[in-house]
């Protein structure tokens, strides 16, 4: 991409929007080679709208409820994100499992960040799950989106232990402190293209940079 180009950035939450928040501030100091052109809601009472609103970002909201199948719903979605020229798609906290039709339209072009290390505890509830399962280590992940449920391709993730008094509540703060962290440095790895698909496989084009960054926080 050429160095005053800026990849456009669609970015879909259902809630609160701390990790839209992040990428917002990343941007806005330059971090990121990017912009997002488009938030986008399913949820009319979204956090994440009032986000975008603050920080001068389109934002629109379409609730899928008003929607009898899920294929009617994306292609809603996908309309609107191709109307505003977004080139990746970010899912930030988006409560949807999303369908072929939104895939085939955005082929590797779609991210997600999941608070857990895949391909362990896919899902919901994931940190309720590491911690009945007694995992000593929990952490997060940044992965392109295929048609099952988190388990597209892996771009990076960040460790952190499982603390003998930790609860879901201070686990899951401990990793999304690493979300926020991580999956901007995933969006400008791909706003630099330097990052390839072979197989199952996520490659950057770098000798300076792992494979998949594992960022691992002092115990």
């Amino acid at each position: 991409m050429s160095a005053n180009r800026k990849l456009k950035l669609g970015v879909l939450a259902s809630g609160g929007g701390t990790n839209l928040q992040s990428i917002i501030d990343q941007c806005q100091q330059q971090k990121i080679d990017a912009e997002i052109v488009l938030v986008l809601c399913n949820n009319p009472a979204a956090g994440a709208l009032q986000r975008a609103e603050n920080a001068d970002i389109p934002s629109l909201c379409i609730n899928h409820r008003d929607f009898h199948d899920r294929q009617s719903f994306d292609q809603k979605v996908v309309a609107a994100l191709q109307e505003a020229g977004v080139e990746l798609v970010v899912l930030a906290g988006f409560m949807r499992i999303i369908s072929e039709v939104f895939v085939d339209a955005f082929p590797q072009r779609i991210i997600n960040i999941h608070p857990a290390l895949l391909p362990a505890f896919p899902g919901l509830h994931v940190q309720k799950k590491a911690l009945e399962y007694g995992a000593r280590f929990a952490g997060c992940t940044v992965h392109f989106v295929d048609t099952g449920v988190d388990t597209g391709p892996i771009i990076m993730q960040a460790v952190v232990p499982v603390l003998d008094d930790d609860t879901v509540e201070t686990l899951s703060a401990r990793i999304l402190q690493q979300e926020h962290q991580i999956y901007p440095k995933a969006i400008q790895l791909i706003a630099e293209e330097r990052v390839s698909i072979v197989g199952r496989r996520v490659h950057i084009n770098s000798a300076a940079a792992p494979e998949t960054a594992l960022i691992n926080p002092p115990l």
